[in-house]
This record gives C-alpha cells, structure tokens and sequence, in this order.
C-alpha cells in the first residue's frame, strides 16, 4: 500500500494538497496573494520534482523545477528582507 502511494506520485499529491490548503487558510488571514505565491512556489517546485522523480520521469521533469524553486525561494527572501521582517519570521 504505501509503496503503491510513493511510486504512483500520490504522497506528493498530498503535499500539494496541503500546500494549497495552506495558501487559502493565509489568504483567509488577510496575506496578501503575491507573498503567499512567493512563500510556497518553491516548495511547490520541490514537490513537482520530487512527483517526477518517484514516477520515474526524465531527467528534464526533475531538474527543471528543482532548479526554478531557487530563483524563486531568493525573490521570497528578497521581498522578506525589503519588507523589513527578518528572514527568520515567517
């Protein structure tokens, strides 16, 4: 059972899920859209390759979005940092 949920993708599936039960409960406490987008985009990356990855995709379904979570997680950190809060809050 368990190795039927990893190698179908759906344990990823269930990330993301929770990710996006995640954006709508901060959208609920008033965050604003672009700073939910950039605080969960690169774990949502993370996830999709990790999806790839345990469905035995090629190569390119695996590293690029493994490579656009840091961009974007530095644009995260970017608008923290402007914004005046430290990095560690979150």
């Amino acid at each position: 059972m368990m190795n039927d949920l990893f190698s179908s993708g759906h344990a990823a599936d269930i990330v993301l899920v929770v990710l996006a039960v995640e954006a709508l409960w901060l959208k609920s406490r008033g965050m604003a859209f672009a700073t939910i987008l950039s605080a969960l985009l690169p774990a949502a990356f993370i996830i999709l390759a990790l999806r790839a990855a345990l469905t035995g995709m090629d190569w390119p379904y695996i590293a690029v979005p493994l490579a656009l979570s840091f961009p974007v997680h530095l644009l995260d950190m970017r608008f923290r940092i402007q914004r005046g809060k430290d990095v560690s809050d979150s």
